[in-house]
């Protein structure tokens, strides 16, 4: 079978169509294997270590491994089924051991320790500094320096967290796919637009059913939530998604929330760490838990008189219109999408046929080549790994070669949640097997979405809040596409986590702006442009309700710090200690049967885990950020340039904040933020 695995040999492209699920075991097998032959040559190398022939050798190894995780990792997100969740479960402790392996090899950790006390006499570039500076950490902070006692301890860890991990986000996605409100009678559909209605119609047809379908994926259940009149099935539909993971079934994730958190609290004292908050900010930005808390605590002063006031409005507004006593969380949406139109006179439904997704995704092209002369090119001849996925090549306008570019914007069955960026290919530069100089090797970059689907009779039309994920997650894209480094760990998106969302928030900022809108924003039948009193309109919207938002952020952020900044051994209730961190920030009653944490992928799940407070924290860099574009002109070239030559291609190669104050001249003020927010 190996002779027939295209990923066993070498390849450029992901070979994508070639690929059946049996070849991903024998594929890391043999990458695992191949990336340990390179680390042996490096031990084994007699001459006396060097930043080459250590630290350059090191970061180059476990190319084919990093390629072949980056796509079955992708599809295990994009395009699971039983199979591939099954093979994760299997190979996660696989390359948690080579992992522990690289970092626990006395061995090597000690060529890389000489080089690393010898750096004062080396001559190196910043981002070889930097380079150097992180695999020693990477060896000192992940237990090179332990006894042998607690090294297998470490692995035991490590092992364990992997596979508990994978079990929360199948759970979570098995939760979401079960689910789905069947509803018969028409007039229970009172307030949801057409286009929800036959979208919901097409799923139950689909699935053999008379009626309407609603299910827990987002461009199914945020408009029913948002416009459905009748309450009691805004309640049922808002109940089962704040249950996802909390309802002590096959499914349930609360035993494995308290174990993640034990865990990673053991590791963490292991290491030398208070906490496993401690363990993680250390290197990022914010460097400590105090310091998260005090940014927490400052945004959480300002915002909340502001969401107090805002959700006394919507209380009070619920009242008048409905006769509501009380506003419980499946009000929230539906009264405040009343109050925005009856302020701001719009609503979705009024945008989305300016936002045709072809439309958008063009737009954003646009202006990727205003600001940083991209071209993209639609290509067919690209494997991909489902059909409705686009494939486009990126060039420069002198003609070079940019990056090869994956987008997949619709939801499916096996498809989780939400929106995220991924990298099949790194990029990075490498010596000419005939010695004639440097290859720079160019990334490939993929981003991934659920968005509305196009019906029978529409095309795929956008929500606003659509195309701001679009915007963002293409913002990541570029930083991707950019890159510009020579090694390829510190490529591209590779970056501090708190740092790492500045390119996608900052290019969120363009959707409110008129001379990026005209560009893409025109009417679906008609080709009108969208018209000026709506662009005002949505600029006058943008900061509706903003304290109630900054409140529901601030308040994952505590969420994230409670499990991960204090010792979880504690804690014995998933739901009790949720209560106790969203204290501060509660505005609606508590729905007993609901849970946040059970379903919090991105800190149980993802790389998020100490790090959620990094979107707020990233807001403050881009509201900054885009202060200097707006001074000098939102398509400005010479500022597009210092940010893409000091931000997007720099990648993580220098300290976050040297780079940012080389692109602005000086370190980013939160008041950009609070004024943008409207907050002061």
């Amino acid at each position: 079978m190996n002779q027939d695995n295209p990923l066993i040999r070498p390849f450029n492209e992901a070979p994508f169509s070639k690929i059946k699920n049996e070849y991903f075991k024998p594929a890391f097998q043999e990458a695992i294997k191949k990336a340990k032959a390179e680390i042996d040559a490096i031990i084994a190398n007699e001459e006396a270590p060097t930043f080459s022939n250590t630290i350059e050798a090191l970061d180059a190894s476990g190319e084919q491994l990093s390629r072949v995780s980056s796509i079955f990792f992708n599809l295990n997100s994009a395009e699971t089924n039983a199979e591939i969740q099954k093979i994760a479960q299997e190979v996660s402790p696989w390359l948690s051991e080579y992992s522990n392996d690289l970092l626990l090899n006395e061995t090597l950790f000690q060529r890389v320790k000489t080089v690393y006390e010898n750096r004062k006499n080396l001559e190196l570039t910043p981002e070889q500094q930097t380079l150097l500076d992180k695999h020693y950490k990477a060896f000192s902070r992940n237990g090179a320096n332990l006894p042998e006692a607690k090294k297998k301890r470490l692995r035991e860890l490590d092992q364990e967290l992997a596979k508990l991990s994978l079990s929360f986000g199948e759970n979570v996605l098995a939760e979401t796919n079960r689910y789905e409100l069947l509803v018969t009678n028409e007039n229970d559909l009172e307030g949801l637009p057409e286009s929800e209605k036959e979208t919901a119609a097409g799923l139950a047809k689909q699935k053999g059913k008379e009626g309407w379908i609603f299910t827990l994926q987002y461009p199914s259940y945020i408009p029913f939530m948002k416009y459905a009149k009748n309450r009691e099935l805004r309640k049922k539909l808002a109940i089962a998604f704040g249950a996802k993971g909390f309802q002590n079934d096959e499914y349930d994730n609360q035993e494995n929330v308290l174990k993640i958190a034990r865990l990673r609290f053991e590791r963490a004292n292991l290491l030398g760490f208070k906490t496993h908050a401690h363990f993680v900010l250390q290197e990022r930005m914010a460097k400590s838990p105090e310091k998260v808390h005090e940014f927490l605590q400052e945004l959480l002063e300002k915002a909340k008189p502001a969401a107090q006031k805002e959700f006394q409005e919507l209380e009070e507004f619920a009242k008048k219109l409905d006769n509501i006593d009380k506003l419980e969380k499946w009000d929230s949406a539906y009264y405040a999408e009343k109050l925005k139109q009856e302020r701001f006179q719009l609503d979705d439904e009024q945008l989305k046929p300016y936002f045709k997704l072809e439309n958008v995704i063009d737009g954003v092209f646009s202006i990727a080549h205003k600001l940083y002369n991209l071209n993209f090119k639609e290509v067919f001849t690209v494997d991909k790994y489902h059909e409705e996925v686009k494939t486009y090549e990126v060039y420069d306008d002198a003609g070079k070669y940019i990056a090869l570019f994956y987008a997949d914007f619709h939801p499916r069955e096996g498809k989780r949640g939400g929106a995220w960026m991924t990298v099949y290919k790194d990029q990075f530069k490498v010596k000419k097997n005939d010695g004639s100089g440097i290859e720079d090797e160019r990334p490939h970059i993929s981003i991934v979405c659920n968005f509305t689907r196009p019906t029978a009779k529409k095309p795929s039309l956008l929500t606003f809040n659509e195309v701001t994920t679009l915007f963002h997650e293409f913002g990541h894209a570029l930083h991707g596409m950019l890159a510009n480094s020579t090694y390829k760990s510190l490529s591209g998106a590779s970056v501090y986590w708190d740092f790492v969302e500045l390119p996608s928030q900052l290019l969120e900022n363009w959707c409110y702006e008129k001379e990026a809108l005209e560009l893409f924003a025109k009417h679906y039948e008609t080709g009108e442009v969208i018209p000026m009193e709506l662009i005002e309109k949505i600029k006058k919207s943008a900061n509706f309700h903003e304290g109630m938002q900054t409140l529901r952020q601030l308040s994952f952020g505590m969420l994230d710090m409670a499990w991960h900044a204090v010792d979880p051994n504690a804690i014995t209730s998933v739901k009790a200690n949720e209560l106790k961190a969203f204290e501060e920030t509660k505005l609606f009653p508590d729905v007993t049967e609901n849970c946040m944490s059970t379903s919090f992928s991105h800190i149980f799940q993802g790389g998020y885990s100490s790090g959620y407070y990094s979107y707020k924290w990233a807001e403050v860099l881009d509201a900054d950020a885009f202060a200097y574009f707006q001074e000098e002109g939102i398509f400005n070239k010479t500022v597009a340039n210092k940010f893409k030559d000091n931000i997007l291609s720099k990648g993580g190669t220098e300290d976050p904040m040297v780079l940012y104050k080389r692109f602005r001249g000086k370190e980013p003020n939160p008041e950009a933020l609070l004024k943008r927010a409207g907050l002061i």
